[in-house]
């Protein structure tokens, strides 16, 4: 596999681990990228630089982005983002990855770009989940707009530095990945009442 190739398959799991923190901004990122001649896309998915991909991928992130600002939706999108996430991540990372097999082709973008952004998204809706409990759902405009931007910058950054952008994205699903871990052991020991020692 030559430089070219690893770099497609590096931008293809960036932007599709991306899809973890806004399922529809990657793609958007993506579509104008392609249209603009400034990414290559396998043959396959040469649609996704087209106009109506880009149109509906654009009124898709605006409302996607609204939704997350409005109570008990965001909580619901989470719900049902979660398997949206995997399959974006999975499609647009096995458009970037070419130069191999189909079927490894399809495996990899499943397991690192699908993967990767159901992680992303799960620990972001834990996140979401414990400030709207601290906060009364005070504090998940600004879980939403961190999610809006990260998606944003890695998209972009995926796009011009594909390394530091699947480095970032490790560093965010290992902290995730703890944050998650933690938080379930904090429940475990709130849902366990304290034994009482008995002294003679």
């Amino acid at each position: 596999m030559n430089m070219e190739a690893v770099m497609g398959v590096l931008l293809g799991i960036g932007l599709g681990a991306a899809c973890g923190f806004r399922i529809f901004v990657p793609l958007l990122v993506a579509s104008i990228a392609i249209h603009g001649g400034f990414l290559t896309v396998t043959p396959e998915f040469a649609w996704l630089g087209g106009t109506p991909a880009r149109i509906t991928l654009s009124i898709a992130t605006l409302l996607e982005i609204a939704g997350y600002y409005l109570p008990v939706i965001d909580n619901t999108l989470d719900v049902l983002g979660a398997p949206a996430a995997v399959i974006a991540g999975t499609i647009l990372a096995a458009g970037f990855i070419g130069h191999m097999d189909s079927m490894l082709q399809w495996g990899l973008a499943a397991i690192a770009g699908g993967g990767a952004a159901g992680v992303i998204h799960g620990g972001m809706a834990a996140i979401r989940a414990a400030a709207s409990a601290a906060t009364g759902g005070l504090g998940n405009s600004a879980v939403s707009t961190a999610e809006t931007v990260s998606a944003s910058l890695v998209s972009i950054l995926a796009c011009v530095l594909p390394v530091l952008a699947v480095l970032l994205l490790g560093a965010a699903i290992y902290l995730l990945v703890r944050f998650v871990i933690s938080l379930k052991r904090k429940l475990a020991q709130a849902g366990t009442p304290d034994k009482v020692e008995v002294q003679d």
